[in-house]
């Protein structure tokens, strides 16, 4: 049985698409991954595409896709970077609120900064999911 973890941040085109890619590349079929907006952009940030291309991660086939109370309950883990109180609550699941620099309008180096302490919140979570898988 997997474990599904929702991204969400506000126009989901670059903090949680990040964090999606990681997660999708480094948790394999032991996670399910979504990712939404609460005001959803109209693409990926093509800078968080460039920074994530580095690493070997490809979302620039990701599309920007609407935050919904169906996506929440379905989740097991949901991680808000920035959405304020866009996101549902349902009793059960797991919440956490990650504080990351918004990387829309920032250069590579902003942007690399931010998929870094991203990568490295992934990896911890994935550590921490093991226990639960």
């Amino acid at each position: 049985m997997s474990t599904t973890v929702l991204f969400v941040c506000v126009h989901n085109a670059g903090r949680s698409q990040m964090a999606a890619g990681y997660l999708r590349a480094l948790g394999g079929d032991a996670v399910e991954v979504l990712s939404a907006g609460s005001a959803p952009g109209a693409a990926v940030n093509p800078v968080a595409v460039a920074a994530m291309a580095e690493e070997g991660i490809d979302i620039s086939g990701a599309i920007p896709t609407l935050l919904t109370t169906e996506s929440v309950r379905e989740s097991d883990v949901v991680i808000t970077m920035g959405c304020g109180d866009a996101c549902p609550v349902f009793p059960g699941k797991r919440y956490e609120d990650w504080v990351l620099e918004d990387p829309a309008g920032q250069g590579i180096e902003a942007v690399r900064r931010i998929r870094d302490d991203i990568r490295g919140r992934v990896v911890t979570l994935l550590a921490e999911l093991s226990y639960e898988i």
